[in-house]
């Protein structure tokens, strides 16, 4: 491992043991006061390494900054780029990371008291990684490389830049924000006017590769079913068990359209929690498709199952409220084909495939682009994110830093 890879294995590391989980029950801007914590400490390291304008706004919990333009006398659009501070809704308490220089393609170990194997047998996308440093969990927790990884290339992007000023480039914004994996809630309270960029990426997009400017469109359905509780002994006829017709309406939706069911543009129904009793049960529901008329097909159907659930049982029993999450930025993106063969060039000079797919989930940039900033996501390089078989290799992070390092570059070269 060369000096760069040490700094960066070091940089990542000390943001992965900070545990920012978000709560998705907390009403607050950020959901957890951890995050804010690991973004004031974060606003203090960019300022010492030279970021400029850095401002933590109170009102939307994003840490913003500036890499000053050093060909001021060009016109040229300011780009941005973001990633994510919270971690996803898993034991992210005592992270401790394990470090497994030059891998050598075998099974890794995890917690050999708890059985856990990160084995290539599982998981093959180890098999791309072999000769890495890569980074793995203790088998207790979530790494949280989604999205520290993210943050880890921005900063050390940034540090580069400023460090080396003969490479030109132009004004470059830079954000960090809360609450990506509570169905973006962040983002939609992203100050874009006080962010000041005309387009960006989220370096949050997973395995090597990925370029993402497609995604779901997603929505949640949140059910209440009312029960009647009556003794067993003299229920019949009056009873009314809200825990099966719970299980009645998970069943009507097609058992085929299920994540474990489903791959590339299929969209599927996913029961995500339940919780109550024989008189009182709350259901929620992802709905999710990358075609906008086969969303609402979806939606349609499953309004259906409700109306006719409610008719056999005699009375409006479940009621639900649907809640839009997120719209497919493809949508926005159509429009500015730039800004991705922007990304696709810095990709291809520096010898990385192009994992172009349609994105099965969200990503703040589906937000952002609606409001008005077209965001494509870039890789971050985190695999098997979510739970505690996740990783990421130092490589792939150092790779991630050199394609954004191309981008600053040549956006003067690109625009609409």
């Amino acid at each position: 491992m060369n000096t760069q890879q040490q700094h960066i294995l070091d940089r990542f590391i000390k943001y992965a043991k900070v545990n920012t989980r978000s709560d998705e029950s907390s009403l607050t801007i950020p959901s957890t006061p951890s995050q804010k914590e690991f973004t004031l400490k974060l606003k203090d390291e960019i300022e010492a390494l030279g970021f400029e304008d850095c401002f933590y706004n109170p009102k939307d919990a994003y840490l913003t900054a500036t890499i000053p333009s050093n060909i001021p006398d060009e016109d040229i659009p300011t780009v941005g780029f973001i990633a994510h501070v919270d971690t996803a809704d898993y034991n992210a308490e005592n992270i401790q990371p394990q470090v497994i220089e030059n891998y050598d393609g075998g099974d890794i170990v995890l917690n050999e008291k708890e059985g856990m194997v990160l084995s290539p047998k599982d998981f093959p996308r180890l098999k791309h990684v072999v000769g890495h440093t890569v980074v793995t969990t203790d088998g207790r927790t979530l790494l949280g490389a989604d999205d520290k990884a993210g943050i880890t290339s921005i900063v050390t992007f940034g540090e580069y830049l400023i460090n080396h000023p003969e490479i030109p480039h132009g004004k470059i914004r830079v954000a960090f924000g809360p609450d990506e994996e509570i169905g973006t809630r962040g983002a939609k309270y992203f100050d874009l006017d006080q962010f000041g960029a005309d387009f960006a990426y989220t370096i949050d997009g997973g395995r090597y590769g990925t370029l993402t400017y497609e995604n779901f469109y997603a929505k949640q359905a949140n059910v209440t079913i009312s029960g009647r509780s009556v003794h067993p002994g003299a229920a019949k006829d009056s009873m009314i068990n809200a825990l099966l017709w719970g299980a009645r309406l998970a069943t009507s939706l097609p058992a085929d359209q299920v994540p474990e069911k489903t791959s590339g543009r299929e969209g599927f129904y996913f029961l995500i929690r339940q919780e109550g009793t024989i008189d009182h049960l709350n259901q929620f529901y992802y709905l999710r498709d990358h075609d906008k008329e086969k969303m609402q097909e979806k939606l349609a159907y499953f309004e259906e199952q409700v109306a006719r659930l409610n008719q056999e049982i005699g009375e409006e029993r479940i009621t639900y409220r649907i809640v839009d999450q997120y719209d497919n930025m493809y949508e926005v993106l159509k429009d500015y084909p730039w800004v991705v063969d922007l990304a696709r060039d810095a990709y291809s000079k520096n010898n990385v495939e192009a994992f172009e797919a349609p994105m099965r989930g969200g990503t703040d940039g589906a937000i952002l682009s609606h409001k008005g900033l077209p965001t494509p996501n870039l890789f971050s390089g985190a695999e098997n994110t979510h739970g505690p078989y996740e990783f990421v290799t130092i490589e792939t992070i150092e790779q991630s830093i050199a394609v954004l390092i191309d981008i600053a570059k040549n956006v003067r070269h690109y625009s609409a």
